[in-house]
Order: C-alpha cells, then sequence, then structure tokens
C-alpha cells in the first residue's frame, strides 16, 4: 500500500497563507468600507468625532495589516502611481508646519492628519484588493448603500426637509439632503456612486436580471442628484453621462447599449417626475447667473476675486493647508452676515492654502490618475480592469466639474471617495477577464481564481 504524499513545510506555509491572506484582506476591505459609510452618515464627517473615527480607524487597519506583513515569510508591497505625488503633498504640508508659513498652525496640523488618513484608505485599498471577488463586494456593497441613502434621502426631503435624521435640526443652516447638511455634498456623494452600478449595468459581466437591476438602482441614485437641487451636481452629472455616452458608442453593439441607456434615462426622468419635478424644474431656470435667487450663488465670484488676492500676496507655498476661514475675512470686499468658511471652488482653495508648489502637486496627481483609466477603459465591457477604471474616470469627472462651484474636498467622507476612486483609476491592471470564477479541483492547489464584478 502506497504511503500518503508528505508536504514539505515551506510548502505547507504556502499553502495555508494564501486563503489566510485573502480573508485578511476581504476584513480590512470590509472595514474601510464601514469607515467609509460611518463618515457618510455621520454629516460627511465633517464633525469632530467622526473626524477622529475615521483617522483612528484607518491607523488601527493599518496596523493591522502591518503585523500580517511582519509575520508573513515576505514583506509584499504593491505601489500605485499616485504615492508618489501624494507623499510630494504630504511634503508640502510638512514644510507648512515650520513656524512661521501657514497662518494657523494647527489646523495645517490637523489638516495634515486627515490628509495622512486618506493616504492610509489609498495604501490598504492597493495592498488588498487584489481579486475579483473583492472588487464584486465592493462594488455590491457600494451600491447597495447608494441605493438606501438614496431612498432615506427622498423620504427625509419629503417628510422633513429641515432636520438631518428627522430629529436634529442643522446648526449651520445651508439645505439639508439626505446625511448631509449641504445638498451639494450630498449631490457630490452621487456624482461618484452612480457610475459602478451604470457601468456594470453596460458590461458584459451582467446577466439580463443584473443588467436591469443596476440600471434601475444607478438611475434612481442619479435621480437624487436632481431631487436636492444641486446645480452644481447637476451640470457635473450631465458632464459624467456626456463622457459615458462616448465610451458606450464606441462599442459596436450599439443597438442594444441605445435600448438599455434609452431605458436608464426613462426611469430617471420618471424618478424626478414622481418625486419633485416641479422643485427641480425651478433649479434648473436658475441656472442663468441673472437668476440666480441665494446669496451663497450671488457672492461666489466675489469671492474667487478675493481669493485670487490671497494667491497674490502668498503665490509659492500658500497660507496653510486648511486655514482658509481664518485668512479670507482679511481680504474680503463686501459684506455679508454669512460664514465664508470655503472658497466654493476646490481649485482656488487649493492654491491659496498650499500655493503655485501644491497646486502643481495636485495636476501631477490628476494627471497620474486619469492618464492609467484612459488607457484601461478602452476596452471596459469585456475587460474587468477597463470596467473598474471607467467607473473610477466617471466618479472623477463628476467631482473635477462640481469642484468648480463648491468644496466637496472639503468633506472627509466625498473626499476618501475621491481619492479610492483615483487610487482605482491610476491602479496596473490585476484582475481576470473571465466571467465565471473556475476553481481548481485539486485539493493541494486551493488557489483562486478572480471573480468578474457582479451584483
Amino acid at each position: 500500500m502506497s504511503a500518503a504524499p508528505v508536504l514539505s513545510e515551506p510548502m505547507l506555509e504556502t499553502i495555508e497563507a494564501k486563503p489566510v491572506q485573502s480573508q485578511r484582506d476581504i476584513q480590512i476591505l470590509y472595514g474601510l468600507a464601514s469607515l467609509f459609510m460611518f463618515s457618510v452618515l455621520a454629516f460627511g464627517g465633517r464633525e469632530r468625532w467622526p473626524l477622529f473615527i475615521l483617522q483612528a480607524g484607518t491607523g488601527v487597519l493599518f496596523a493591522i495589516w502591518s503585523l500580517d506583513q511582519v509575520r508573513s515569510p515576505r514583506i509584499d508591497v504593491r505601489w500605485n502611481p499616485l504615492f508618489a505625488p501624494m507623499l510630494a503633498f504630504a511634503t508640502v504640508l510638512l514644510i507648512q508646519l515650520i513656524p512661521g508659513v501657514s497662518a494657523y498652525w494647527h489646523t495645517t496640523y490637523a489638516q495634515l492628519l486627515q490628509f495622512i488618513s486618506y493616504g492610509l484608505v489609498c495604501f490598504l485599498l492597493i495592498q488588498t484588493l487584489t481579486r475579483n471577488r473583492h472588487i464584486r463586494k465592493l462594488g455590491t456593497g457600494l451600491t447597495i448603500f447608494g441605493v438606501a441613502v438614496a431612498f432615506f434621502a427622498v423620504l427625509q426631503n419629503l417628510s422633513s426637509p429641515d432636520k438631518l435624521f428627522w430629529l436634529q435640526a442643522s446648526r449651520f443652516g445651508g439645505r439639508v439632503y439626505g446625511p448631509y447638511i449641504n445638498h451639494n455634498h450630498y449631490a457630490g456623494l452621487m456624482e461618484m456612486l452612480v457610475p459602478i452600478p451604470l457601468v456594470f449595468a453596460f458590461s458584459r459581466f451582467a446577466h439580463q436580471r443584473e443588467r436591469w437591476i443596476a440600471a434601475s438602482a444607478a438611475a434612481f441614485m442619479a435621480a437624487t442628484i436632481f431631487l436636492s437641487g444641486s446645480r452644481g451636481g447637476m451640470v457635473a452629472f450631465v458632464a459624467e453621462i456626456a463622457v459615458f455616452v462616448f465610451f458606450v458608442f464606441r462599442e459596436r453593439q450599439q443597438k442594444n447599449m441605445a435600448v438599455l441607456l434609452s431605458t436608464f434615462l426613462i426611469i430617471l426622468l420618471g424618478v424626478i417626475a414622481w418625486s419633485g419635478g416641479h422643485e427641480v424644474k425651478q433649479r434648473i431656470t436658475t441656472l442663468a447667473v441673472t437668476k440666480q435667487p441665494d446669496l451663497s450663488s450671488d457672492i461666489r465670484l466675489q469671492i474667487d476675486r478675493d481669493t485670487f488676492n490671497m494667491v497674490r500676496q502668498r503665490p509659492l507655498l500658500g497660507w496653510g493647508d486648511g486655514t482658509f476661514a481664518d485668512v479670507y475675512p482679511h481680504f474680503r470686499t463686501f459684506y455679508t452676515d454669512s460664514l465664508v468658511n470655503a472658497a466654493h471652488n476646490d481649485y482656488l482653495q487649493v492654491l491659496a492654502e498650499t500655493g503655485l508648489l501644491g497646486f502643481a502637486i495636485v495636476v501631477w496627481f490628476l494627471i497620474a490618475a486619469i492618464r492609467p483609466a484612459l488607457r484601461k477603459a478602452q476596452k471596459w465591457t469585456s475587460n474587468l480592469n477597463g470596467a473598474v477604471s471607467l467607473a473610477a474616470l466617471l466618479g472623477i469627472t463628476g467631482i473635477l466639474v462640481h469642484s468648480f462651484v463648491d468644496f466637496n474636498l472639503q468633506i472627509p467622507a466625498n473626499a476618501a471617495l475621491f481619492y479610492s476612486l483615483c487610487t482605482l483609476a491610476a491602479m496596473e491592471p490585476r484582475f481576470s477577464t473571465h466571467r465565471r470564477e473556475h476553481r481548481q479541483p485539486q485539493p493541494e492547489a486551493p488557489v483562486e481564481e478572480p471573480q468578474p464584478l457582479s451584483l
């Protein structure tokens, strides 16, 4: 009788390490997703206590990953093209902490800690998002969460539009929508979440029922952008759709895609008409400069001019990251009883707070994210790497357009999602293009093939 095969100790370590490592990766991804969802529900993470939880949570997850690496036979660290500009930007913030550079040292130090937490999110995402089933679960979870938040926002707006979670009135004024104090920031969130089910619905990774469910989810989430009344969000979403239509009609099967796209738009318009079509129409009519009804819209151009004066006085390193609210009153040229705590233009605010040096690094960061995404997205319908890149690219497009008239990137939850999308856009191809996962039957090779994105 033949003896049972004996596996050597190194071979046993390899076989046992892969499932354990995969399990740890998915746990860290769950942790990152949970922190993001918590930050959204905690008013976008702007309060001090959710901000602390976000920073502490990312630190704990990084410590867990680091401990696993120390215990493993070989340390495995994956690089991403965005790490270099992010490290360069962190260096600028460190320079601003030199006495006399930042106008308010404590605020810049707090911004540095927050930026480090964004960096840890991106770093952990690259290290742990390695298999198809990981991206499938992440995409499914974010879609379900987005639909739930959109449904909650509609119910709250119909029943108690001035209170957060039907209980608390905003201390800062503004127009509440969903869990956000400012409806524009809710729109920014949905601009980044809608492309996830939208791209999946049009790709070849979705079956018939999944396709229509994903398209309906995307349409419902997109409709709430219009129902929120955010004009910047409306323009940004139209820009996203324009980019998406360009990619759709580059494919050969244009007829089937045209039918699905028409259905998506019909559902979108139906939800808008059912929930608040008249109000949306009123908000759209105020897009003209001469019809802007609220003070915050009337003074944005004046804030922009004043911000340029801030840049002229400190052009190289700026006034210090996060110091706009403290410095701006010295440059304000008009009277208002409203608190101007942001530039309502993320580009100008970065320029004023970090100077030309920081702004140049931001441009470097965006180029490093968008160029690989455009290259991978050429085969987005049949290649999972391309589909992920296109979804990320659409979300990035929406925020970049919206940032001309608002400050979504000053909201921690939105900023964390934006940095994550940029990281996915720049990530090297690592996902399988098979429609279904095939497992190896041999017990001695339990290596799991990646799965496609699936809802």
